[in-house]
């Protein structure tokens, strides 16, 4: 009997470790596919102050025709172009080219408009244990790393939009005050209230705001979610 408990168990520790070498493998693939992918891209990249920062967004969206503009975020790996689409579903496991893919693409609402003409646009993307996609995010909930970095770029095809960084929060992915289209006058003061890290800003209502927004673990059906308002 013993022996047969020994070989039993034997079994389930090699059967264990077969399984987490695959995940390992698993893992490391999905990182390379996104690697790979964002390599080519980052011929596209805008170059900041350039001419042509505006036109590589056009040349992109020529290849990749949901591609709605390019988001930077200085000191982070966060320098991606991003896409929308007819729902929220299609991109969150497919890359630019429309095929699986695990760490999927940066896609902004389907209910915002593309020109960010609305109150609150909402792009989403996974957050990639590696720091791709938005891993990046959860550094802002480090005080120094948040109060260093209060700026971001969004390249459309027309014109390069400022962000001026201001709240960084884990909240519900039901929450309806950051997740809402038109934020009301309760807004401000719901984001002072819940924000891990806060930046004063005069916020006025005809403001507009970008929400970045990925998974957290902190607790079942958690977001993290960094806010920025448009400057001119």
């Amino acid at each position: 009997m013993k022996r047969v408990i020994v070989k039993s168990l034997a079994l389930f520790f090699a059967a264990l470790a077969a399984y987490s070498g695959y995940r390992i493998w698993d893992i490391g693939k999905n990182y390379r596919a996104e690697a790979e992918i964002h390599g080519l891209v980052m011929a596209y990249r805008p170059q900041p102050a350039a001419e042509s920062a505006n036109r590589s967004v056009t040349e992109l969206r020529e290849k990749y025709p949901d591609v709605a503009g390019w988001l930077t975020i200085p000191n982070t790996n966060i320098d991606y172009p991003f896409v929308q689409y007819k729902d929220n579903a299609f991109y969150l496991r497919r890359d630019l080219n429309g095929d699986d893919a695990a760490a999927g693409t940066l896609f902004m609402d389907c209910r915002c408009k593309e020109d960010f003409s609305s109150q609150n646009t909402i792009i989403y993307g996974h957050h990639m244990k590696n720091g791709s996609m938005f891993g990046a995010l959860k550094a802002f909930a480090e005080s120094e790393f948040f109060a260093a970095n209060p700026r971001g770029a969004i390249y459309l095809p027309l014109e390069t939009l400022t962000l001026e960084i201001f709240a960084y929060l884990v909240v519900k992915a039901t929450d309806e005050e950051i997740y809402g289209m038109e934020p009301g006058e309760n807004y401000l003061a719901y984001v002072k209230k819940n924000a891990r890290q806060y930046r004063k800003i005069d916020l006025k209502s005809t403001d507009r705001i970008v929400s970045l927004s990925t998974c957290a673990y902190e607790f079942d059906g958690a977001r993290m979610v960094l806010l920025a308002v448009i400057v001119k």
